[in-house]
C-alpha cells in the first residue's frame, strides 16, 4: 500500500498495517454458477451459495465486524471469502457432525494462478500461495500453495483479480516498496 493511503482500483485499503479487500462482493457479483450443486459437488467443484445461507451455517465462526462476501459449496464442505480471510470449513464421519475449519488471511496471499477450462471435462482451477508462518518478518517463512476448481462455466477471472490485486498489495507491503 502506499504510504499517502491511496487506494488500488478501490479494492483495498490499509488499515493497522494490513490489506484488507474492500467491495468484494461488487466484485465478485459477476461471477455465474451454471452447473447444480450436487453434480458440481460430486465432481470436486465448488458451487456457488447466497450469503444469506453461508451466513446463518457459518455466521458462528465469524469473528467481531466480519462480513462474508461471497461463499461456495463442496457436498458437504465450504469455502468462505469474508473482507478479511478465506474459511475452510471440512465435515468429517458419516453424520458430518465432526468439523473441522481453517483460516487463511487475505494479508498473507502473495501468488495466486489461474487456469480457465478447456474442452471436455476439464475445470477452472484458482491456485493461490501464501504465508503460513505466524511473523512475516521470520528469517524463514513458510510458503504453502491451495488449489481451488470451479465448474467450467464459472466464471473465474474475477476471483483471480481479486486474489491478484491482493498477492500484488502484499508483495510490495511485505518487501517495503510502499
Amino acid at each position: 500500500m502506499m504510504n499517502d493511503g491511496r487506494v488500488f482500483n478501490g479494492l483495498f485499503q490499509e488499515r493497522k498495517g494490513l490489506v484488507v479487500a474492500l467491495g468484494m462482493k461488487d466484485m465478485l457479483g459477476g461471477m455465474k454458477n451454471a452447473a447444480s450443486g450436487v453434480v458440481q459437488g460430486g465432481l470436486g467443484n465448488y458451487s456457488e451459495m447466497s450469503v444469506d445461507q453461508m451466513r446463518k451455517e457459518y455466521g458462528m465462526y465469524l469473528m467481531e465486524g466480519e462480513e462474508i462476501q461471497v461463499g461456495f459449496k463442496l457436498i458437504r464442505d465450504a469455502l468462505i471469502f469474508t473482507d478479511k480471510r478465506l474459511i475452510f470449513t471440512d465435515k468429517q464421519g458419516a453424520t458430518g457432525s465432526k468439523m473441522s475449519v481453517k483460516s487463511i488471511n487475505l494479508f498473507s496471499i502473495v501468488e495466486v494462478s489461474m487456469e480457465t477450462a478447456g474442452f471436455g471435462f476439464d475445470d477452472s482451477e484458482l491456485t493461490f500461495t501464501y504465508i503460513q508462518t505466524a511473523d512475516m518478518k521470520a528469517h524463514s517463512l513458510t510458503y504453502v500453495s491451495h488449489k481451488l476448481e470451479f465448474p467450467k462455466k464459472y466464471d473465474v477471472q474475477p476471483l483471480y483479480r481479486l486474489l491478484q490485486e491482493l498477492a500484488y498489495a502484499n508483495c510490495v507491503r511485505l518487501n517495503g516498496l510502499e
